[in-house]
């Protein structure tokens, strides 16, 4: 058992129903301290989360189980942790993250924090635990994963990881977009793309799924689980159909979330080949997330990734004009999707290091 530092209380907070009930201070710090840290961290605020966004993705829901906690030092709220449960069934996995404010760093409770996650994981019947952090660049050594594509350095975040049993599996990549510039390289893209793609169209829609692509969007989703590179980690196979659907468009809506899905269409069988997400929280200025990106594997050598990107950044201009930048992450054995992005004028912005733990299950006491 790990014994907490003095004055620390690594505390289980209640989701509330709502952010204007008398219940929601305690999401609301657990917010603000995501946000802060994720500042630390990156150097900037772009991706920052409003409490609107976040509660809509931590209430009851069908797909999976989030749990949060508040960390307290004497009284002063100085970190938050989280676990993510998926609820697929035989599941192993559980996704965890703790965040600590720099400046109390070096006291243990990263380490209690990470003690309470784990132990509520696995009480829960989950075995596999993996942890994705962001490593800024840093002079000195260098950690590789085995799959010998891309590193990280060996921070703060590596060591803490590695002395409680943790390995990296695999690097991951942030790349941002400049949209206030580049627009006339990437227009200048569209022709010799629509060339390689003869017999396919764009299709996108804002918003909820319309009735006619919701299968086909389904079916995108399921396989996109599976499909990215994940070298050693543990990734379930979600079960996508019109239900799940739903539900992800009701937390989109929920949380003030402007969303753009742009497809991919074979004209010959109007089936939906290939994707991408774009996602604007309620603040127009914020940063823009790139959510998932699949082409499907038999339809792959049609250039049908850069068309769905530039359709989608095309078209992003008109929708969230005052958005600065695109944000996207991507393995780096993913040299495919990469080299779209590079076209794109995507940077690379810092690494993510993907660590697993394999640790004893327990039957929920």
């Amino acid at each position: 058992m790990t014994t907490q530092p003095p004055g620390l209380c690594v505390r289980r907070i209640t989701v509330p129903g709502t952010l204007t009930g008398s219940d929601a201070a305690d999401f609301l710090a657990f917010a603000a301290m995501r946000n802060a840290i994720y500042a630390e961290i990156a150097g900037n605020h772009d991706e920052d989360a409003s409490p609107d966004e976040l509660l809509a993705n931590y209430g009851a829901d069908a797909d999976d189980e989030r749990l949060a906690w508040l960390l307290e030092l004497d009284g002063r709220v100085v970190g938050r942790a989280n676990a993510i449960l998926p609820r697929e069934e035989g599941s192993r996995s559980a996704y965890l993250e703790v965040n600590v404010l720099r400046e109390v760093w070096g006291q243990g409770l990263g380490t209690a924090a990470l003690a309470v996650l784990e132990d509520a994981a696995q009480a829960r019947g989950r075995s596999v635990l993996q942890i994705w952090a962001e490593h800024p660049e840093a002079a000195g050594q260098r950690l590789t994963p085995p799959t010998s594509v891309g590193s990280i350095p060996a921070d703060h975040a590596a060591r803490f990881l590695q002395a409680h049993g943790y390995t990296l599996e695999q690097v991951e990549l942030k790349s941002g977009v400049d949209l206030t510039r580049g627009h006339a390289e990437r227009e200048a893209l569209l022709p010799p793309t629509l060339a390689t793609a003869s017999g396919y169209r764009v299709v996108s829609w804002v918003g909820r799924t319309p009735t006619a692509f919701v299968e086909g969007y389904a079916g995108l989703k399921a396989t996109m689980s599976t499909d990215a590179p994940v070298g050693d980690l543990e990734i379930d196979e979600q079960a996508w159909d019109a239900d799940r659907v739903t539900r992800a468009d009701d937390r989109h809506e929920a949380a003030g979330t402007t969303l753009l899905v742009t497809c991919a269409q074979h004209e010959g069988t109007g089936e939906l080949v290939a994707f991408t997400e774009l996602f604007l929280g309620p603040d127009p200025s914020a940063a823009t997330i790139q959510g998932d990106t699949l082409v499907a594997r038999q339809h792959r050598g049609h250039r049908l990734g850069t068309l769905v990107k530039l359709a989608a950044l095309q078209q992003w201009r008109a929708l969230a004009p005052a958005s600065p930048r695109v944000l996207t992450w991507n393995a780096a054995e993913n040299q495919a999707m990469l080299a779209i992005n590079h076209a794109l004028g995507f940077q690379t912005l810092a690494s993510i290091g993907a660590w697993k733990k394999t640790a004893p299950s327990r039957p929920l006491r």
